[in-house]
């Protein structure tokens, strides 16, 4: 008897309104021109997917698959589809432009002002498929494990772009990183490997302090330390910071790094909450020249220039998979996440 292709997968779906999660039976989606289905081979459990389900992003579809970080095997080609075959391993981009606001007009998509975010405004990959634009695939080398090349998707490639674009981190510069965890940890490694020196790790969990003195920094401080501060302009010759990262996203670490930054130093902010720093007096903040640079995802660019120095032995990410689990366990994935266990750099889900 001829086997059957199958035409339903399992699937996480998210419910906006009982914001519940639950895995089921779903269609296969078929690729449309210029799109590829993509078998997934892994597919990270990140904060942002957690902001979604705890209502701190508001929900822009009423159901949803998540899912931004997916690395994969193409599966089948939509119309139109040229330089990809089924079987090549690709990493998926977490977001595709909209095509029609003025920049996406101006051919300037990096930028686009409505750029779609999977697992928000489109399915993401907590699947056993997902469809992607072949526009934003990257190849993916046979020596990098796809459980690393998930990673690449955005746990590595924002860091990436919190350090070389929106700081761009120069040679011998101090660099500060509040919260060393799944993002933090990455910056770290990433600022090293641009020159940053001093990389000055602060967090409040020991043994994260610990991992991020093993992969790159060069001194980690506790950020509850009253003389913090102190310690930091003891390091840097009295100069304090000329890069600070906050990838925690409170308003006590986001106030706490621009406190620790030289004259006009600039803090990045890349961690995500619901709270609302402020910059103090404006009279001051203008004397001391500091520049405050919001930072979210990536260009797709970053993600093949990652894939090569990974593959090259340049950038070392066997230490960032904490765990992996099957797709039916997604709900305790996200709780170990939301409840730090085991101090996680990255959880995959195995569809």
């Amino acid at each position: 008897m001829a086997e059957t292709t199958p035409t339903t997968m399992r699937a996480e779906r998210f419910y906006a309104d009982t914001k519940t999660v639950v895995v089921e039976d779903v269609p296969i989606p078929e690729p449309g021109a210029g799109e590829v289905l993509v078998k997934v081979a892994f597919c990270g459990i990140c904060h942002s997917d957690i902001s979604l389900i705890n209502g701190t992003f508001p929900a822009q579809r009423p159901v949803v698959t998540q899912g931004h970080e997916a690395s994969g095997t193409i599966a089948k080609l939509g119309p139109g589809v040229t330089g990809w075959s089924a079987g090549d391993r690709v990493v998926v981009a977490a977001g595709r432009p909209c095509g029609q606001c003025p920049n996406c007009r101006r051919a300037d998509l990096a930028n686009c002002l409505q750029q779609q975010i999977m697992a928000f405004a489109y399915d993401g990959a907590w699947a056993e498929y997902t469809v992607a634009l072949a526009a934003g695939l990257t190849r993916v080398p046979d020596n990098v494990p796809l459980e690393q090349a998930a990673i690449l998707a955005d746990a590595v490639s924002t860091p990436y772009g919190a350090v070389v674009h929106t700081g761009k981190v120069g040679i011998g510069e101090s660099v500060g990183v509040w919260g060393v965890g799944g993002v933090g940890t990455h910056v770290v490694q990433l600022a090293r490997l641009v020159g940053a020196a001093p990389i000055i790790a602060i967090d409040i969990n020991a043994v994260a302090r610990d991992r991020a003195l093993e992969l790159g920094a060069d001194y980690a401080f506790d950020s509850r330390d009253p003389e913090l501060k102190e310690k930091i302009a003891e390091v840097t010759a009295g100069r304090k910071l000329d890069v600070a990262f906050d990838a925690v996203g409170l308003k006590v670490t986001f106030e706490q790094a621009l406190d620790c930054l030289t004259v006009g130093g600039r803090l990045v902010g890349v961690g995500m909450s619901a709270e609302c720093p402020s910059v103090g007096p404006t009279s001051m903040f203008g004397l001391s020249k500091k520049q405050v640079l919001g930072h979210l995802g990536y260009q797709n660019a970053d993600i093949e220039t990652l894939a090569r120095l990974v593959s090259l032995g340049r950038l070392d990410l066997s230490r960032s998979i904490s765990s992996v689990i099957p797709l039916e366990d997604i709900r305790d994935g996200i709780g170990m996440l939301e409840r730090a266990e085991g101090n996680p750099i990255r959880i995959l889900v195995q569809p």
